[in-house]
């Protein structure tokens, strides 16, 4: 009686509301209209897939219950029917274009990154995620904000752990509501996925590519996601905080984010001519180097080899201070190891290092200044340079300077033959352009239109030179390259934009050409 009591208990415990609340089986709704058209296919295919289970299952267990041997029930005797046949070819057509309608008009809703008012490009790396707003010159990294001895219980610690606690970050992603906004999704180390279950976007984060995605989300509010993508040992600690609000408060914080950028360059500009003692360097580069270095290299500074090397003892460490700061600031090519000089203020940079240079027994007695960073890499100090004049005068000195060495190199008068052009403007496309546009000009459509039969590469020759001279102003993922190519280099490319593939126009465009183009 007692087993059967318990039992009873179990099961009413089971099917009681609460249970069903903390146990939620089904997907969510979310809160833009593509994650509802998506939720409504889901239950649209549940429905029907529940109803043919009913129909087949209770079919099959009536036949099986009316038509039994001890019933005195007997097989029939026949052999094909067409009637039947057709229908259960005809009937599953029908369910599956029933299904294939809608999930095809979500399909292409959800690709369709037309007249977007923002366009924000995410790029992931381990451990974090940077967010490029390409229309408010704002740009900065997002990270994990739990501290690691927290969510690792380190030291014997069990604090009390909040419901988001690994999904909270120290600089959200913030974008305004009612307005469509374009994400470009890449990678600068490994595959990362970058997802938000309440937007129903999950887009791969690969890198030399870019993905597209789109959302427009219609409630203010805090939307959490992760990397969904295997990306290393850490994958767990790379959450995704996406703040929505209101036009006038997003108005408010773009403004805030410039005011602060305008603040931090003055705070830099100051840091240069500051001495800042070996205990607040210690102290300041303990920090930095828990929140940005210890993941990888340990908080004890022993790594995990060969991946990530150790750094007590190690020769980076105890050697020449402007290798071991150029590490730090620029990263080391086919390692593991990223540059900070965009994540981490000179300051911080000379903080770590100093750090580096005297925890876990290293004791060099090395303190870092910020002066000494920016002199390490090839920057100058603030000394040099006290006011804003000084420095644009500087500057204006370099490139004339520059100018007057490149100009001679570059014959704006000599005319190229087509198999020249083309040669040159094939090895230039390679390097500059193939990653977007793809190397047989399909591009990554629509924000990297195809060149191959484009409006552009067969239209007007003016248009076409000026998009790669100065950008587009329609598409801000179309950079300019005035200031990374020569003449010659762009009348190349042009040139081999409007012959390669399928395009065949025959033109031929000069140096002069796009001299006389950049000068209008």
């Amino acid at each position: 009686m007692k087993r059967r009591n318990l039992g009873w208990l179990l099961l009413g415990s089971i099917l009681s509301s609460s249970a069903w609340a903390d146990m939620p089986l089904n997907l969510t709704q979310g809160v833009t209209q593509v994650s509802r058209d998506v939720y409504d296919l889901h239950m649209l295919a549940l429905w029907i897939c529940t109803a043919i289970g009913v129909v087949v299952f209770g079919a099959m267990f009536w036949s099986m219950f009316f038509h039994r041997k001890s019933k005195g029930a007997k097989a029939a005797d026949f052999h094909e029917s067409t009637t039947v046949e057709i229908l259960w070819t005809a009937i599953p057509i029908v369910i599956l274009i029933g299904m294939a309608v809608p999930a095809t008009i979500t399909l292409i809703d959800m690709e369709n990154n037309d007249d977007s008012d923002v366009t924000i490009q995410i790029t992931g790396s381990q451990w974090k995620w940077h967010y490029k707003y390409f229309d408010q010159d704002i740009e900065y990294y997002s990270v994990l904000s739990t501290p690691r001895e927290q969510y690792e219980n380190q030291n014997g610690t069990s604090a009390k752990k909040g419901e988001n606690y690994l999904l909270e970050v120290d600089k959200p992603l913030v974008i305004p509501v009612n307005k469509k906004v374009r994400f470009l999704i890449t990678s600068d180390d490994v595959i990362h996925a970058w997802w938000i279950p309440a937007f129903a976007v999950k887009q791969d984060a690969n890198p030399g590519f870019i993905n597209e995605a789109w959302t427009k989300v219609d409630k203010p509010g805090i939307y959490r996601g992760q990397c969904a993508e295997l990306c290393g040992k850490d994958h767990g600690f790379m959450p995704i905080v996406v703040d929505v609000r209101s036009e006038a408060d997003y108005a408010k914080w773009v403004e805030e984010q410039h005011q602060m950028a305008a603040m931090a360059a003055e705070a830099e500009k100051n840091s240069l001519n500051a001495s800042v003692s070996m205990d607040e360097l210690m102290a300041l580069g303990e920090s930095t180097y828990m929140a940005y270095c210890a993941a990888c290299h340990q908080p004890t500074g022993v790594g995990v080899p060969p991946a990530f090397p150790a750094l007590k003892g190690s020769p980076v460490a105890l050697g020449d201070v402007n290798v071991h700061i150029s590490t730090v600031f620029n990263g080391k090519a086919g390692t593991g190891m990223q540059g900070y000089g965009k994540q981490l203020s000179l300051k911080e940079i000379a903080a770590v290092v100093t750090y580096e240079r005297n925890a876990w027994g290293n004791d060099t007695g090395d303190a870092v200044q910020a002066a000494d960073v920016n002199s390490a890499v090839g920057g100058s100090s603030a000394s040099e340079s006290t006011t804003e004049e000084k420095v644009t005068a500087a500057v204006e000195d370099v490139v004339a300077e520059v100018e007057e060495k490149i100009a001679p190199a570059e014959d704006l008068t000599k005319e190229y033959s087509l198999d020249e052009l083309m040669t040159m403007g094939e090895k230039v496309y390679a390097t500059s352009c193939a990653a977007c546009h793809q190397a047989a000009g399909t591009g990554l459509p629509p924000a990297f239109p195809a060149l191959d039969g484009s409006a552009i590469a067969t239209g007007d020759i003016a248009v076409h030179i000026d998009v790669v001279v100065n950008g587009s102003a329609k598409n801000p993922a179309m950079a300019a390259f005035s200031s990374n190519l020569t003449k010659t280099q762009i009348a190349a490319v042009v040139t081999y934009e409007r012959n390669a593939w399928s395009n065949k126009t025959g033109d031929l465009i000069q140096p002069a050409d796009v001299d006389a183009a950049s000068a209008k």
